[in-house]
């Protein structure tokens, strides 16, 4: 059920790794980039509640209750990730994302009702690890990608005229859509869902006012955890937007895009993130052991203190390796427990009926502190010269450190039963 996340993050994985550089290589300036990056928070916000409520309330006697939002959003995603690199303008570029974006948030917000709905309260922690698992292995796939296909198979990574993008690019988003869409095929062909019982609560509400009546009932738990998401998530931010172009312009130097020195930053950006995921991959899977042992909340809080410290160290570390296995390293094991924890800690506490709805929600927290990070950089960086790239980053590690404080305000009692290993 899980397997269906490797796509999905392969297509994440490029975006993350590639679209500040795609909008750069299409004349974007540094304080346009948080504004062009407004897509994703935004789609989300939009798009994740609507489709949780939909999907509550969805039965296909062939597809079931989630699957057919993981196949539409697919479909539509692998069309964007086809067409991205073929874009000629800034504007095209910028829509394309959007579109790119709203398709993924189709596909991705029912994946965390999914495993709330078919697995009992003693597994959720180890299921949410699992999707871990399996994001960790596509973006790491995703990063390597483009300096694979450089370095093994020939492909050109040279711009040129009427082709602002690298082949390598154009190559890596066509294997990215191919795989979105075919690893979402396996989940949707490879499980079933359970049709609702008869004794199922009605929904007594529909469209936007059932999500505000979620949000007035909004488990306290669930309000906990929202601090944490919304810490963590300005500093995920601020490292996405900024770091690959920080790395090429404030770490290595480069000041103009068609540079051998701004390609070889992209490149060890590309490498930092395919470490981090890496590492992430590896800390899922032994998650899978130690969510059976420790509770979700004390995992969180070292994990978000090892992230924080690792990015807000990048403002100081010029060392390649110390960059990559260290600092990165660090936020590597964050991100394998944020996809994961928070998760796992929240499932236990929402109504089953109502379990999309609730998740959807929860990505608010997700989304909205990543449209401010977009509004307030951005002025910032139009108007205070010191305010730069490498800025954003740091700040985004003291965020991270704030979100593992929050953490400790959690009550999560999800380890009262014992957990039943998968």
């Amino acid at each position: 059920m899980s397997f269906g996340f490797f796509g999905i993050q392969f297509g994440w994985g490029l975006q993350m790794g590639n679209m500040s550089s795609i909008y750069e290589y299409l004349g974007a300036k540094e304080s346009d980039l948080p504004l062009l990056w407004l897509a994703a928070p935004l789609t989300g916000l939009l798009i994740q509640p609507i489709i949780g409520a939909m999907s509550d309330r969805t039965w296909h006697p062939v597809l079931g209750r989630r699957r057919p939002y993981f196949l539409v959003g697919a479909l539509l995603a692998s069309l964007a990730l086809l067409a991205m690199p073929h874009s000629s303008a800034l504007w095209m570029a910028a829509g394309l994302l959007w579109i790119l974006d709203a398709s993924v948030n189709v596909s991705m917000e029912p994946f965390r009702a999914f495993v709330g709905d078919l697995l009992p309260a003693r597994q959720r922690t180890v299921g949410f690890a699992m999707q871990s698992v399996f994001i960790g292995a596509g973006a790491v796939i995703a990063s390597k990608l483009p300096g694979w296909l450089r370095d093994y198979a020939g492909v050109s990574a040279e711009t040129g005229v009427g082709q602002p993008i690298p082949q390598t690019v154009h190559v890596a988003f066509t294997v990215g859509a191919v795989v979105f869409f075919l690893a979402v095929l396996w989940t949707v062909f490879t499980t079933r869902e359970h049709p609702p019982e008869p004794d199922e609560p009605k929904h007594e509400l529909s469209g936007f006012a059932e999500i505000i009546d979620a949000l007035k009932k909004m488990p306290v738990r669930m309000k906990q955890l929202a601090v944490v998401q919304f810490f963590t998530w300005m500093g995920l931010f601020c490292m996405w937007i900024f770091f690959s172009v920080a790395v090429a312009r404030n770490i290595m130097g480069a000041t103009d895009t068609a540079s051998k020195l701004y390609k070889d930053g992209i490149d060890l950006a590309n490498n930092c993130f395919a470490v981090y995921n890496l590492v992430a991959f590896v800390a899922a899977m032994a998650l899978l052991w130690v969510g059976q042992i420790f509770p979700a909340k004390w995992i969180h809080f070292f994990s978000l203190l090892a992230g924080g410290l690792g990015l807000a160290s990048i403002g100081f570390v010029r060392d390649p390796l110390v960059l990559q296995w260290a600092c990165f390293g660090g936020i590597g094991i964050a991100w394998a427990s944020i996809l994961s924890m928070p998760y796992a800690m929240l499932s236990g506490a929402l109504p089953s009926n109502r379990m999309g709805v609730y998740m959807g929600i929860f990505n608010f927290f997700i989304v909205i502190p990543q449209i401010l990070v977009a509004i307030v950089l951005s002025r910032l960086m139009e108007h205070f010269a010191g305010v730069n790239r490498l800025t954003a980053v740091v700040i985004g590690g003291v965020c991270m450190l704030l979100a593992a404080g929050f953490t400790l305000f959690v009550k999560d009692d999800s380890k009262k039963s014992p957990v039943e290993p998968l």
